[in-house]
């Protein structure tokens, strides 16, 4: 495998967001930033409200000034642009698995809106094998903030997925801040005429084996990573729910996404598909068998 962080640039807002934290984080894991541009080949011609050549010749601008201003701001970071003509799904796959990371942008449309996440990526991310990071812009309408916080991992305690867990361990690491480790948990149904008297032992169970499943599955991670701190965040509630209550103050919410072989169905469970698109911070989607 090629050691690189690579983002997926199509000129938009949204990927030149996600072009500047690809940077970032290539710096810090001291590989090269590969910008990639795909140009579908099999498009309709006309359909296309420009011609190929012209449309070529923007994409390559837009690589060659993304490129130069990376440079810019950034002297030490080794960046390389490439222009791939393909299926933007097809290229991007193949590239996410040549790569440490794939980075992608999202289109983050209010609060009621939430999280866009666009058909492109969301192909990508139920067909790819590697870890991908879908960055969306700043939104106008909320105040503007450093993402300083917290690595929050969503960890299901049942099948704790040990690649979900490196991810997030070594992401903390590399920005040296804490990570908290989220398990939402909630009551099973109940059947009987005494219920009400049944239901406070019963949580009472259900939390404390929540929370002895957690620190089992955090304990062999905690050993390799000694200087992380952890935070145990284990709480009644709905998983995908309380990971979008706390992305607003997170520098990195953390998910899995298990892999599917079928060929029908969207590949991307419920909860991560939820958090895809309201999470406000970069989510990172570390697929596990």
């Amino acid at each position: 495998m090629y050691r690189t962080v690579t983002v997926g640039l199509d000129g938009s807002q949204e990927s030149l967001v996600a072009t500047q934290w690809a940077a970032e984080e290539a710096l810090r894991r001291a590989v090269p930033l590969r910008l990639l541009r795909a140009w579908s080949i099999d498009e309709d011609p006309w359909a296309r409200p420009v011609d190929p050549a012209t449309a070529r010749g923007w994409g390559e601008r837009t690589l060659a000034i993304a490129e130069r201003r990376l440079r810019r701001r950034h002297p030490g970071l080794d960046v390389e642009a490439e222009w791939v003509a393909g299926d933007p799904v097809e290229v991007l796959c193949a590239a996410a698995e040549e790569a440490e990371l794939l980075v992608l942008g999202s289109r983050g449309l209010g609060g009621l809106a939430g999280f866009l996440a666009g058909s492109v990526s969301l192909a990508v991310l139920a067909s790819t094998r590697r870890p991908v990071v879908l960055v969306r812009p700043h939104d106008p309408l909320e105040p503007e903030q450093d993402r300083t916080g917290e690595v929050v991992i969503g960890l299901d305690v049942s099948a704790p997925s040990d690649e979900v867990l490196a991810f997030g361990f070594a992401a903390a690491d590399r920005y040296g801040c804490d990570l908290r480790a989220v398990h939402s948990w909630s009551v099973p149904a109940l059947y009987g005429p005494d219920m009400g008297g049944v239901l406070p032992l019963l949580m009472t169970e259900v939390a404390e084996d929540a929370r002895r499943a957690l620190d089992e599955a955090l304990a062999p991670w905690t050993e390799k990573f000694p200087g992380v701190v952890v935070v145990r965040d284990c709480r009644q509630g709905r998983p995908a729910q309380d990971l979008m209550e706390l992305s607003h103050d997170a520098r990195l919410v953390v998910v899995g996404r298990r892999i599917r072989r079928a060929r029908i169905g969207t590949h991307i469970g419920a909860v991560t598909h939820a958090v895809l698109h309201h999470c406000l911070a970069p989510v990172a989607v570390v697929p596990h068998d």
